[in-house]
């Protein structure tokens, strides 16, 4: 046990007792029946932006409810969740440490809606947009082949809502359901559950690269083209259109990355 553990940077004197320092002691006790998960979000968003690095060994249930003023119960429940995300190992004798990065769980919705606020942020987005290359091209080029006319509808519906957004968060709302639409219409069933779970990533993708100016028309023609080809069935069209949408948010990022 003692080899299992060497290397790992107790976080009981060190972040915890600032934690500790930055939290009034006469704040109001959490309770109800999701504290659990609310203290899982705040454990697991310190985890992910670094506060605690891979290897650190958290504080114990005792220092946890003194930091956010929780039960042990809904302590040991968070802790559960994270480990369920892969983000923690728990031993008897030895408490709850951060796993390394490869082993957490990236498909997770609460996972990478914590990576799309952390100090990496742009990193992520950027992995984001590499697994948008690889799977968006050919599922339109499915979608176009293989959606029927509920499916289109839904796609086309989505498009009209971009079009007529009067707010940059209703703009970024349909953006992201015209492309669970088209995940939808390819047909395929393996597709539809990765989109469902990137959701929360595409919708701060899309936070970050709208604009509210010139470059927001040139993006809203190309979500255009995509539809048009989807609707008249013509698959390599689509793939093309995707392709060049794809280019376009890349070079928005990039400024986004020069402007930091």
């Amino acid at each position: 046990m003692a080899e299992r553990q060497s290397g790992k940077v107790s976080a009981g004197s060190t972040t915890a007792e600032a934690k500790r320092a930055s939290r009034r002691l006469d704040a109001p006790r959490r309770s109800g029946p999701s504290v659990h998960m609310s203290l899982a979000d705040d454990i697991g968003l310190s985890i992910v932006r670094g506060d605690y690095p891979p290897g650190t060994i958290l504080p114990n249930e005792t220092q946890w409810t003194e930091i956010f003023n929780v039960s042990r119960t809904a302590v040991r429940e968070a802790i559960k969740i994270l480990m369920a995300k892969g983000l923690l190992a728990s031993r008897p004798k030895v408490g709850s440490w951060v796993e390394p990065r490869e082993r957490w769980n990236l498909l997770d919705r609460d996972v990478l809606s914590w990576y799309a606020v952390s100090p990496d942020r742009l990193q992520f987005l950027k992995t984001v947009q590499e697994f948008r290359h690889i799977l968006e091209p050919e599922a339109t080029a499915l979608a176009a082949t293989r959606r029927n006319e509920k499916q289109m509808t839904e796609i086309s519906a989505a498009l009209e809502d971009m079009q007529q957004a009067t707010t940059l968060q209703t703009r970024i709302q349909a953006d992201t359901r015209f492309h669970l639409a088209i995940l939808r219409a390819s047909g395929n069933d393996l597709l539809v559950p990765l989109g469902a779970l990137i959701e929360s990533a595409l919708n701060h993708l899309f936070l970050l690269v709208t604009r509210e100016d010139s470059s927001s028309v040139h993006a809203l023609k190309l979500h255009e083209n995509i539809e048009k080809s989807i609707r008249l069935r013509r698959p390599n069209a689509a793939r093309n259109a995707v392709r060049r949408l794809l280019a376009n948010t890349d070079e928005l990022i990039a400024q986004s990355g020069r402007n930091a």
